[in-house]
């Protein structure tokens, strides 16, 4: 039975969900956003899953929304006459709680890390879902760019909010505005690419990560990530991002320090050797 995204876990504990519209080139439809939008929520709510991987079918991460189904629908009516467009870019909740986004898992703050492993074009949409991602794995040959700017379709799916705290805000200014490609050499200068890869490598490469960070303490590891995102766009002052910081690390020093400090003073992880892991 085809299914628009494709679902794999691994014993170890690593999701890849996989994009599967090549015939779009992975353009993002009302079904699709659904689907990968509970494709997410169930590797939230999995124990046995650390790590996701977010990738694309067919040489292309995600072109955007599907604009071809979105004319199509915005002449098909409701019964009480609102156009089906309407319903598919509903407000999200004041209440903050989590709800599907247009391209799906976009207003999410996923609770676990997620790589994205970037080919081909992520562009307007599809720029918006990889910066969900808390890396992005690209290919030499992959274009990110706000290209919807062309035909008159705003970021909806986190773009505006995004983007200007991975790259700095005249950087994001910059892609907003002009709608301009950006290269994988120039997007890694500006730190959207986080790895550059030889193409067909990401996947591969995305994959050599998720297997290193399914390896550490995991509570530490995501208290770690969870106050990087506090800090970023939730803190109303450095002392409230301190403080946040400190309450929260609390219960991983008290679960995983002690025993992670005595296998150190055993004598693991001398000279920067991590188990496992080269040197870093």
């Amino acid at each position: 039975m085809f299914s628009s995204i494709l679902h794999n876990s691994t014993a170890d504990g690593i999701t890849t969900l996989t994009i599967n519209r090549p015939h779009r080139k992975n353009a993002i439809d009302p079904v699709t956003a659904k689907t990968l939008y509970e494709a997410i929520r169930a590797f939230e709510d999995d124990p046995s899953q650390k790590v996701c991987i977010l990738t694309g079918m067919g040489g292309t991460f995600c072109a955007g929304a599907d604009l071809q189904q979105i004319t199509s629908s915005s002449t098909a009516a409701r019964a009480d006459g609102e156009p089906q467009t309407r319903r598919h870019f509903e407000e999200p909740p004041a209440s903050g709680e989590p709800s599907l986004a247009p391209l799906g898992p976009s207003r999410l703050q996923i609770k676990k890390p997620v790589i994205g492993a970037i080919a081909g074009y992520a562009v307007a949409g599809g720029l918006e879902l990889s910066l969900l991602c808390d890396m992005r794995v690209v290919e030499e040959d992959a274009v990110f760019g706000v290209f919807c700017r062309r035909w008159g379709v705003p970021l909806i799916d986190g773009g505006t909010v995004r983007l200007q705290a991975v790259v700095g805000l005249g950087r994001a200014l910059d892609m907003i505005l002009t709608g301009r490609a950006v290269g994988a050499s120039e997007a890694f200068t500006m730190g959207l690419a986080n790895r550059v890869v030889p193409k067909g490598k990401a996947l591969d490469e995305a994959t050599a990560i998720a297997k290193q960070l399914v390896a550490f303490p995991q509570l530490t590891m995501n208290r770690d990530r969870d106050s990087c995102y506090y800090s970023a766009y939730q803190a109303n002052s450095l002392q409230d991002a301190l403080r946040w910081e400190h309450v929260h690390a609390m219960p991983a020093l008290e679960a995983e320090t002690v025993k992670g400090a005595a296998r150190f003073s055993g004598g693991e992880g001398r000279h920067g050797l991590f188990k496992g892991h080269s040197k870093i």
